[in-house]
């Protein structure tokens, strides 16, 4: 109980920038990149095909980035001195694979000469975030642009909804950036694609299974992570369709089938499960609803010139 008071009086403590989105407009690079959106999907594509991970690596990405100070892109600076949010233990569910799309993309816009050095990383990862639900099966949407990145990373500031988060406290830290509970349900159902490791879940089945859990999927986890699993342990976090981004995720659901506590305890609550239900008999409406949930994430604390740069290198200050 302690412990929880501790983070709800974080989040209270708080302080959220007010939402600079009159900068962001669709078609900001329209006279000086008029080719970013295809240099953009074009390297995503070829990181995708070299491997399965791209996709939803850098979809978490773009979550982790813009759940700290904004979307900045300071989730990919490396400080001299070693204190960068990435090192933090909430972002060691990232992938190289995520950095290494938006730095493949980056060199592409900056290899067309109208391009170079004029698109700051923090908008190529929207884009690349965008490209990646996309060529996996899932949705497009028009990308709001003009973010600038970001000066500050620090690991002290890391603060992002854990696994064993209670509904309440996530809901919470969802609604402190203007996201409602359908945005919430919708963000969660990027868990369509991708994987989890073994010990942000083991806790749901070992000493004793959670309840609720579906006997054989409960096996199948277990068969994935046995009780002394290695680090390289994991299971997808959308068994039947774990490439696709489809609305498999909330049938899963339904069905007793979610691998993280944050996961299972959506559809525990009656204004959360009424939203699965919805999503789950009807993926359009799920498709609508994450590419609104995805435009509202990305206008969290944009900066503009006076606060942030165009950096040159994304893992580097100018």
């Amino acid at each position: 109980m302690k412990g929880a008071q501790v983070i709800l009086s974080t989040l209270l403590a708080l302080i959220i920038l007010s939402q600079n989105t009159s900068a962001l407009k669709q078609n900001y690079y329209a006279k000086t990149c008029p080719n970013l959106e295809k240099l953009v999907r074009g390297a995503v594509q070829k990181k995708m095909a070299q491997t399965p991970i791209a996709a939803p690596a850098t979809l978490r990405l773009f979550f982790h980035d813009c759940f700290v100070r904004g979307c900045d892109a300071s989730l990919m600076i490396i400080n001299a001195n070693g204190d960068d949010e990435w090192i933090h233990p909430d972002d060691f569910s990232l992938k190289p694979s995520g950095f290494d799309t938006v730095m493949q993309a980056k060199a592409a816009v900056d290899s067309d000469p109208r391009c170079t050095n004029k698109v700051s990383c923090a908008d190529i990862l929207a884009l690349a975030a965008r490209d990646a639900v996309f060529l996996s099966g899932g949705p497009s949407w028009p990308v709001e642009l003009g973010r600038y990145d970001g000066k500050i990373s620090r690991k002290k500031l890391v603060f992002l909804p854990h696994p064993d988060f209670s509904f309440n406290i996530l809901t919470t830290m969802f609604s402190r950036y203007n996201l409602s509970m359908t945005d919430f349900v919708a963000l969660s159902g990027g868990h369509t694609i991708g994987a989890a490791s073994c010990k942000f879940f083991s806790n749901r089945l070992y000493p004793t299974t959670d309840l609720g859990m579906d006997s054989k999927f409960e096996n199948m986890l277990k068969g994935s992570c046995p009780i002394n699993f290695n680090s390289s342990s994991f299971a997808f976090l959308d068994n039947t369709t774990p490439q696709k981004f489809d609305n498999e995720y909330f049938k899963n659901l339904q069905q007793g089938k979610g691998v993280l506590a944050s996961d299972k305890v959506l559809f525990t609550k009656p204004i959360t499960r009424r939203i699965i239900n919805r999503f789950a008999t009807n993926e359009r409406a799920f498709f609508n609803a994450f590419t609104r949930a995805m435009t509202k994430l990305g206008r969290i604390q944009v900066k503009t010139a006076m606060h942030g740069e165009i950096r040159r290198d994304c893992r580097f200050h100018n």
